[in-house]
C-alpha cells in the first residue's frame, strides 16, 4: 500500500479556527508538499470576528454528516489523493474519509472518537459537558469561556500563552455537531481495509484522553492495513500550537516516508 502523495489536506477540529494550521502548512510546504487547510462552512472569518457574531445560527446548524461530505468533496477535487491530517473532530473526519478511500494516508491527532468507542475518564466528561449543551438551546452556538479553554485545551501552559491562544484561535461551535459523534454519522467499519493510519495521542490531553485514542486504535482489525499508535508525554489538546509541535510534524514526515 504505497503512499506517494505530496498533497496534504489539513482538517481542523471543533472550537478553533483553521488558522491553527498556518505554521504546519508552511513547515510541510518547505519540505515539498502542497498544503491546504480549508475553513469549515460558516467559519471563513477571523476568530475574533466569529466570536463577535456569537450566538451564530449558521454555526449552530452545523452537522457532522454534511461537514464530512464538505471535506470529501474537497479531497475528490484535488489533483491527487491527499494525505489527510486532522486534529480532534478533524481526526474523526480523517477516519471517515479513509473509509471512502479518499486519502493516501491518514494522521489522526488527538482524534475525537467514532461511534462505539468510549472512555470513562472524568476529564473527558468535564471538558465536553459545556460543548454538548444539554438543557440549552441547540439553535444557539456554544462559545467556551476562558476557564473552560484553560481546562480543555491549554492545561499546563503558562497563562500568557493560554490567553494568546484563546484570542487567536477560539471560535463558537455547534452543539449538534458535537453530539453527532455518538450517531451513525460517526460510524466507522473497523474491519474494512484502509490506507495507512497513524494515531497521535497526548498524555496530558483533558479533552481527548490518550486512553480514548488507544481504544480507537485497537478497534481497527483489518490485518493487512497499517494502523499505528503513538503517545507523547506533556501534550495537551492544543498540541497544534503547543511549543514543540515541530517534533510531531517531523515524526509525521518520517512516518509517511515508510510507505
Amino acid at each position: 500500500m504505497a503512499t506517494h502523495s505530496k498533497t496534504i489536506l489539513f482538517i481542523t477540529g471543533a472550537f478553533v479556527s483553521h488558522h491553527c494550521w498556518d505554521e504546519w502548512k508552511t513547515w510541510f510546504w518547505q519540505r515539498g508538499y502542497q498544503t491546504i487547510a480549508p475553513s469549515w462552512p460558516q467559519k471563513d472569518a477571523p476568530a475574533t470576528t466569529l466570536r463577535q457574531r456569537q450566538p451564530d445560527a449558521g454555526i449552530a446548524s452545523q452537522r457532522l454528516g454534511p461537514l464530512t461530505e464538505y471535506f470529501a468533496d474537497i479531497a475528490r477535487k484535488l489533483p491527487e489523493r491527499p494525505v489527510l491530517i486532522g486534529h480532534s473532530m478533524g481526526g474523526l473526519i480523517v477516519q471517515l474519509l479513509l473509509q471512502q478511500g479518499l486519502g493516501d494516508a491518514g494522521i489522526a491527532i488527538h482524534s475525537l472518537q467514532p461511534k462505539g468507542v468510549f472512555t470513562f475518564k472524568w476529564s473527558f466528561f468535564k471538558a465536553g459537558w459545556g460543548p454538548l449543551g444539554f438543557f440549552t438551546p441547540v439553535k444557539k452556538s456554544f462559545l467556551m469561556s476562558f476557564s473552560q479553554w484553560q481546562y480543555a485545551f491549554t492545561n499546563g501552559m503558562p497563562y500568557d500563552e493560554q490567553k494568546e491562544a484563546y484570542y487567536q484561535f477560539l471560535t463558537p461551535e455547534s452543539k449538534l455537531l458535537v453530539r453527532d459523534a455518538i450517531t451513525n454519522a460517526a460510524r466507522v467499519d473497523f474491519s474494512q481495509p484502509h490506507a495507512p493510519l497513524l494515531f497521535i495521542a497526548g498524555a496530558n490531553d483533558h479533552f481527548i484522553p490518550a486512553s480514548l485514542n488507544h481504544s480507537n486504535y485497537k478497534k481497527y482489525t483489518h490485518q493487512t492495513s497499517v494502523t499505528e499508535y503513538e503517545e507523547y508525554p506533556g501534550r495537551n489538546h492544543f498540541v497544534l500550537g503547543q511549543p514543540g509541535w515541530e517534533g510531531h510534524a517531523a515524526r509525521i514526515l518520517s512516518w509517511l516516508s515508510k510507505f
